[in-house]
């Protein structure tokens, strides 16, 4: 029963967050909420640990299309990084403020990149691409995500400065045109650098929350050294470009993991 002890443990932390929102705010539907998606991470973590080979799309499936049509499109809550610095500005700890703090900015300190691999809306569309592997090496423009990242943060802040009226209206269209520009945006790179995960290594601006407390996951893959024969498949496989092989922090887009487990999956002497 140990190989089943993670997806129980992951289940266990989002059940915690649940209720602990739902009795701190008084409001039910965070124990929806995060007991729906802590039950499918660990669902699509049991599926993987029976070997569906699909295990982790389900997951992604499951939440990703919760968050962008329910959560979205259906209760017009924006999920985006626009979303968050609006209730930043606002000053409430609800909708998109807590989905950052407890999946992009705390939560990493925990599952690391996870929020990429199992649970990104934009991702999720993207892995049905057919460049599952990359086929070039990394691009040195990792620089533009920090770009984007302070274009949503001056178009929030410009929004509160000019006083603009019907603000809940502009964030739910902010969230609608957001999507359609991610989604363009990342297929097109998709196609021009034969690499689906371009858009999370250039463009994504919530990858600038995630990256620093990724680097002290304590979920992490790690290499056993002594069944290793330096295949390098495990590098080739990657869809983020990891030396998964090296065991420290420091080690090559260490941060950049998203737990897919692709290398795992495909290590031939199960060193990983």
């Amino acid at each position: 029963m140990k190989k089943y002890a993670l997806p129980v443990i992951m289940l266990l932390i989002f059940e915690t967050i649940a209720v602990t929102l739902w009795l701190t705010l008084d409001n039910i539907f965070y124990l929806f909420n995060f007991s729906y998606i802590g039950i499918s991470i660990a669902l699509g973590i049991f599926l993987f640990i029976k070997k569906y080979n699909y295990a982790r799309r389900v997951t992604q499936l499951l939440v990703g299309l919760y968050m962008l049509i329910y959560l979205g499109l259906i209760c017009n809550e924006n999920m985006q990084i626009e979303g968050f610095w609006y209730y930043l500005f606002t000053g409430v700890f609800e909708a998109a403020t807590i989905h950052y703090a407890v999946a992009k900015i705390f939560g990493p300190i925990i599952f690391g990149r996870g929020w990429c691999g199992y649970a990104c809306w934009t991702a999720m569309v993207l892995d049905f691409l057919p460049y599952k592997t990359p086929k070039e090496p990394r691009k040195n423009i990792g620089w533009i995500r920090y770009f984007t990242f302070v274009i949503s943060l001056i178009f929030v802040a410009a929004l509160f400065l000019s006083k603009v009226g019907n603000l809940e209206r502009i964030m739910f269209w902010s969230f609608i045109v957001g999507n359609i520009l991610y989604y363009a945006i990342g297929i097109i790179l998709a196609y021009l650098f034969k690499d689906n995960r371009a858009f999370c290594k250039y463009i994504c601006p919530v990858t600038v929350f995630l990256k620093p407390m990724s680097y002290f996951a304590l979920l992490r893959i790690k290499c056993d050294e002594s069944k290793c024969v330096s295949c390098g498949k495990c590098k080739q496989i990657c869809p983020m470009n990891v030396d998964i092989t090296d065991n420290s922090r420091k080690r090559k887009n260490g941060t950049e993991c998203i737990l897919c487990f692709e290398c795992k999956n495909n290590c031939p002497k199960n060193a990983l």
